[in-house]
């Protein structure tokens, strides 16, 4: 029993851990463009958020492409190794607080 609650909280710290970072790289990141966060953020599925942030953001990409963000400097940030390597905090951060996932953001 002693295992099981030892591990659970161990898994807690992790998952709360990746949240913050996700959620610190969305606010360093999204919201310079971005600038209604709990919107942006409740705009999606769980699924949706799944969907974009897979193989290394590429749809997240072609979306930003469509709405003619500027290419280069958007290519520049998500081809960067930095964004691949973190987009796994971001996607937890997103999916946690996604608009059919039951929890409110806070993006301060």
């Amino acid at each position: 029993m002693r295992f099981f609650l030892l591990f659970s909280a161990f898994f807690s710290l992790l998952n709360a851990t990746g949240l913050y970072k996700g959620q610190k790289q969305f606010v360093k990141s999204c919201r310079v463009c971005h600038f209604n966060s709990q919107a942006l953020i409740e705009s999606k599925t769980q699924q949706e958020w799944k969907d974009l942030l897979n193989e290394d953001g590429k749809k997240l990409y072609e979306l930003h492409v469509e709405k003619k963000v500027d290419k280069d400097k958007l290519s520049e940030y998500l081809k960067n190794e930095k964004f691949i390597k973190k987009s796994k905090y971001l996607k937890q951060f997103l999916v946690e607080y996604a608009k059919d996932s039951g929890h409110i953001p806070a993006c301060n």
